[in-house]
């Protein structure tokens, strides 16, 4: 029998040099894209939080470096991150095996990022569209819920806080009136307001004190009044602190107060329970992320607008192209698209309805009924005229005006048609926002097109794709930081890192993977950096397989 071969294994063997961390990393690895790409950015709005003085800091490109690559690793934890700088090769070639600790990447994260990652963002984005990978004139756009940090049982409703705020001043105001009636003090001098305040309650328990003698207060009037100072005011000013915290939401956290409770369609239960959470809008091109924002309002008609206006910050520019599906199609929205020079592939919330045989053939629908342009009347299937009767003015929650026709027929008693038309027991009337038809008209042109058709087949696979990525392959479902300006820094982070995975796996399928490094002429603000260590262009084969 031959003699078994095996190979030593002496960790204690010495080496004559030490291994070089570089040449553990291959170079076609997307740690080496991260390095690359961010080596190119300007990071001066984040240098700028930095005071100077005092014990040197860590090198905040590297340290985003770090960030960016745990998110792209899915991995959001900073004490994670801590202990991947530690032992994990990419991680420690990375940081140039510097190690700091969970409490500065947390720091790092959640205070120098606030004003710099858009900047950062928006130079990736613009590296890409210089070398091909998105144009910046389609906008694919769609939305998703992401939970909040807070905890689910801290929620603070609109309509309990108004129903107990109310309920909280009608008894105030009657227990006041009441002890002023029996001590007959008069109010003409202190007039009462119509909306009861903590600071009117205060000045009338005062007077009271002041205008009665103690010993004249029975013992449930001096009950009463302490109640009012001790219990009733401070409930009143914590009232008026939390519908002012909501604004114009209908909910927040108390933890989180930023957040609105929003229905999560990844419930654990599978029944779409409430919780705290943002919504989150992005546009995707190539499935590159272009754009992105956090909102509070749990739909997304009313984020559109200024969603686009923050594109147009970004970049200086609108898109050519937007489209998205019916929870964005609205007059107001339509109305802002078409003036602004944009092509709206833009569903409304009846468009695939519309495409049924049945609705079609319907000739009692009010879009099916016709229409008379020059006498402005619409005539019913029996052939009577329903005539104009005036405009109705609306507004929306954003305060968009609609003008509203109303028409209606004269004589519908004795109809034989009447049980299927309507089921008022008058006349039938019926409400046509003229505006909004003719933009409906227009979008359905544009959607039916061969340009639209095209573009509808590939929504699927742009926003709701990526977020397929993110949430269910990336584990991002919740957040870690705390408020809007948090929610923007994660999910920044995670929307950067999704992109650069992306450019490693484009790189990757060619057939020579070319990463870009900074030329020499940059300047570097850091002594420990040495960019002669680097070639200025790496190139090397993949296996297309």
């Amino acid at each position: 029998m031959a003699k078994l071969a095996i190979k030593s294994d002496n960790r204690k063997q010495n080496l004559l040099l030490p291994p070089s961390l570089d040449e553990l990393v291959p170079e076609n690895h997307m740690v080496r894209v991260v390095d690359a790409v961010i080596d190119r950015l300007d990071i001066s709005d984040i240098l700028s939080t930095y005071r100077g003085g005092g014990n040197s800091a860590f090198n905040p490109k590297m340290m985003l470096k770090v960030l960016v690559f745990a998110y792209l690793s899915n991995v959001y934890s900073s004490r994670r991150i801590e202990e991947l700088l530690r032992r994990d090769i990419y991680f420690m070639w990375l940081a140039g095996m510097k190690r700091p600790d969970f409490r500065t990447i947390n720091y790092y994260r959640g205070k120098r990022l606030k004003e710099g990652l858009d900047a950062v963002f928006t130079q990736v984005v613009e590296l890409l569209h210089e070398e091909g990978f998105v144009s910046l004139k389609v906008q694919y756009i769609d939305g998703t819920k992401i939970e909040s940090v807070a905890n689910k049982y801290t929620f603070v409703w609109r309509g309990s806080v108004e129903k107990y705020d109310a309920g909280l001043k009608a008894k105030t105001r009657a227990l006041l009136s009441q002890i002023e009636q029996n001590h007959a003090i008069e109010t003409q001098e202190n007039p009462v307001s119509e909306e009861l305040t903590a600071e009117e309650v205060t000045q009338r328990v005062e007077r009271i004190k002041a205008k009665v003698d103690k010993d004249n207060l029975s013992k449930d009037e001096c009950k009463a009044l302490k109640q009012l100072e001790t219990d009733a005011v401070p409930r009143m000013n914590r009232y008026k602190e939390q519908l002012a915290t909501m604004g114009s939401r209908n909910s927040y956290s108390k933890t989180d107060p930023d957040a609105t409770f929003m229905r999560m369609k990844e419930d654990a239960m599978l029944n779409g329970q409430l919780k705290p959470g943002y919504n989150v809008q992005i546009s995707t091109e190539n499935q590159f992320i272009t754009n992105f924002g956090i909102y509070q309002r749990p739909t997304d008609t009313l984020t559109m607008i200024s969603y686009l206006e923050s594109f147009r910050a970004r970049y200086g520019r609108h898109s050519d192209e937007i489209i998205a599906d019916s929870g964005y199609g609205s007059e107001e929205n339509y109305e802002y698209m078409f003036s602004n020079g944009m092509i709206p592939y833009v569903k409304y919330n009846m468009f695939h309805v519309e495409q049924h045989r049945s609705y079609r053939n319907d000739p009692f629908r009010v879009s099916n009924l016709f229409y008379n342009p020059d006498g402005d009347f619409y005539v019913c299937p029996m052939g009577q005229r329903m005539n104009f009767i005036r405009h109705e003015r609306r507004y929306t929650a954003s305060g968009y005006q609609q003008t509203v026709s109303i028409y209606r027929a004269s004589r519908c008693e004795g109809c034989p048609l009447r049980g299927q038309c309507h089921k008022s027991k008058r006349n039938r009337q019926i409400e046509v926002n003229h505006t909004l038809d003719d933009y409906k008209a227009r979008a359905r042109e544009l959607l039916t097109s061969e340009q639209g058709l095209k573009h509808r087949s590939n929504r699927p696979i742009e926003p709701e794709a990526v977020f397929g990525q993110i949430k269910e392959c990336g584990k991002f479902r919740r957040l870690r930081l705390r408020g809007l300006t948090g929610a923007k820094i994660e999910f920044g982070l995670k929307a950067l890192a999704h992109n650069l995975r992306k450019l490693a796996s484009a790189r990757a399928k060619s057939s020579f993977l070319t990463i870009f490094l900074p030329p020499e002429s940059m300047k570097w603000p850091y002594k420990d950096h040495n960019l002669n260590n680097y070639p200025v262009n790496i190139s090397c084969e993949v296996n297309a397989a």
